[in-house]
């Protein structure tokens, strides 16, 4: 079954089109990442698929229905830099709000809830820091909270955006092996990425874009220099260097 299935899309801000007429569709049991310049539209794709933005035209299925219909079944970690950290609640606290889209408006979490909850937090190994303010964690360990939220919602389809941006090694590798177990029990993980070195060593697919969708597919056959030229502009070396001074 597809993951995410896109047909059509296209946005615009101010008229001036920042996505146009992207078709795509993203497979089950695989890491994808979604690469592209600065400006490309990366994170523009993921929030237009999930209905956080208007849209000119198109449309997005998630495992084959509309997001209203498929919302418990997908989950969004956002960027870092979006979140309000100075709300006044704890690491648990956070991880339980991914429960309570299967809970409704009137239950609150109970005993069931909270071991899931604690369960999830020591799969990001943050079960330490089950009652630690949010405001007190690092960059990485608030990533993963934020991760830990997504993982006990039991969606079949997690899309995050920038998960690994200002984050410390221990994190990034503990995060990279939450994904491939994701992977391997048949779900889909799609990441707006823009390390270039590190794609081939942790994706399996690559959506690459820029305004236009560019190419889609297995990394040993999208990821090459061609596609990237096409891309990014310039030579691979230029890319290279350009993406670490990002």
């Amino acid at each position: 079954m597809t993951a995410v299935s896109i047909r059509d899309l296209t946005v615009t801000y101010s008229e001036k089109p920042v996505l146009w007429d992207i078709d795509l569709d993203w497979s089950m049991g695989s890491l994808t990442a979604v690469v592209g310049p600065n400006g490309a539209g990366k994170s523009t794709l993921v929030k237009a698929a999930l209905g956080l933005i208007p849209v000119a035209a198109g449309t997005a299925l998630f495992l084959g229905q509309p997001l209203d219909q498929a919302r418990g079944k997908v989950a969004y970690v956002p960027q870092r830099s979006a979140v309000d950290w100075d709300f006044p609640t704890d690491v648990l606290d956070v991880t339980l709000m991914g429960t309570y889209g299967s809970l409704g408006w009137f239950r609150r979490p109970g005993a069931g809830e909270r071991s899931r909850a604690m369960a999830a937090l020591e799969q990001v190994g943050m079960a330490d820091l089950a009652h630690r303010q949010i405001n007190e964690l690092s960059g990485g360990q608030q990533q993963r909270t934020f991760l830990a939220r997504a993982l006990v919602q039991g969606a079949d389809v997690t899309i995050l955006d920038e998960p690994f941006t200002g984050v410390d090694a221990v994190t990034e590798q503990k995060m990279i092996e939450v994904f491939r177990s994701l992977r391997d029990a048949g779900k889909a993980v799609i990441a707006v990425h823009h390390d270039l070195d590190s794609v081939p060593t942790i994706f399996d697919e690559v959506t690459l874009l820029n305004t236009r969708l560019i190419a889609h597919g297995s990394v040993a056959e999208v990821f090459v220099e061609e596609h990237l030229r096409a891309t990014y502009g310039g030579t691979l070396a230029h890319i290279a260097r350009r993406e670490k001074d990002l």
